[in-house]
């Protein structure tokens, strides 16, 4: 199988650093970096109340390959999380279950595929984090070749291995790395901005009153 791998050197977050963006939801990350960096709307959990909180490590696959996503499991670190941009193909699955149990075993921290998995049993019962697009019995192929670590687009968002990938049941938002201290401090603002409207709100206050938004009458 022919791929191409390119050199990815990022900076890894440290474990305090990781943990504070598992505070930070992906739509107030999005919110301050003005409402971008956003994943189309298709690709969502497999499964309710997962969480995705790592650094990417980016692979771009042939039409129905899952070779090059299987080299990248075995060489990935532990909570990396897999990103594939697999074309938006939601008729042949590009990851199951035989792949999801050495991505436990690894302890990758989770993947987003723009394409199609399957064996979504499994992977539920794994506990696995799994973004996609769609689900199909259609198996993969081996063996056409792709991309490892180069600079991608996934459901049209610019990703470069390194970059935080944070989801959730609403779906999935990249912080580029270079931006990681700017948007985790701006983020952090914003929660404590929230719990602000939200004790207002509770006290009787109302949207329009704290936006300046005219009021129906």
């Amino acid at each position: 199988m022919a791929f191409q791998q390119s050199q990815a050197h990022f900076r890894a977050l440290s474990a305090e650093e990781l943990q504070a963006w598992r505070a930070i939801p992906p739509a107030v990350a999005s919110d301050c970096m003005n409402r971008t960096q956003v994943m189309k709307a298709a690709i969502k959990p497999i499964a309710p109340d997962t969480i995705l909180c790592g650094q990417a490590r980016t692979v771009t696959t042939m039409v129905g390959d899952c070779g090059p996503i299987c080299s990248l499991i075995a060489a990935a670190r532990p909570g990396e999380i897999i990103v594939v941009d697999a074309g938006g193909v939601e008729d042949t699955a590009v990851w199951g279950g035989v792949m999801t149990e050495e991505a436990v075993q690894r302890q990758i921290g989770g993947a987003v595929i723009d394409g199609a998995v399957r064996d979504v049993s499994d992977l539920r019962k794994a506990g696995f984090a799994m973004f996609c697009r769609a689900i199909v019995p259609r198996g993969p192929h081996h063996g056409f070749g792709g991309t490892i670590d180069g600079t991608v687009s996934v459901a049209g968002v610019p990703i470069k291995s390194g970059d935080i990938v944070l989801g959730n049941d609403d779906g999935v938002v990249v912080v580029p790395l270079d931006r990681a201290a700017e948007v985790l401090a701006a983020a952090q603002a914003h929660l404590l901005k929230e719990e602000d409207w939200i004790r207002t709100i509770r006290s009787g206050g109302t949207i329009p009153e704290m936006f300046a938004i005219p009021a129906a009458k």
